[in-house]
């Protein structure tokens, strides 16, 4: 097994990770950090991708590290906001959680 294919593996395994935290986690703050490993894996990916295409004797293209690059500043400004919007959540309910909605009671406004 080489290095890009256990980089690659690495990156299959976080994204089926995250998955699956945003799946079965019903916390708001769980479900962010799943999406993170979800990003984590994709860029890890797209760097794998890269790279071999790098290896194989195309040449080195900087435009998917650009986009890394690019897609992490993204995430974590994201992550910053989903984080001060679970705790918006939480000054505002007491609590980090998000409450399942009955069918007999109408939303609150």
């Amino acid at each position: 097994m080489n290095v890009p294919t256990l980089f690659g593996l690495c990156g299959a395994v976080l994204v089926g990770l995250g998955l699956y935290g945003l799946v079965v986690s019903p916390q708001p703050l769980r479900k962010i950090l799943a999406f993170n490993l979800v990003g984590s894996g994709v860029f890890l990916l797209f760097g794998v991708v890269a790279r071999r295409g790098a290896a194989l004797g195309m040449g080195g293209d900087p435009v998917p590290q650009a986009l890394v690059i690019t897609g992490i500043v993204v995430a974590f400004s994201a992550t910053a906001l989903a984080v001060a919007l679970v705790l918006r959540l939480h000054d505002m309910t007491g609590a980090a959680t998000l409450a399942p909605a009955d069918a007999d009671e109408p939303p609150v406004a």
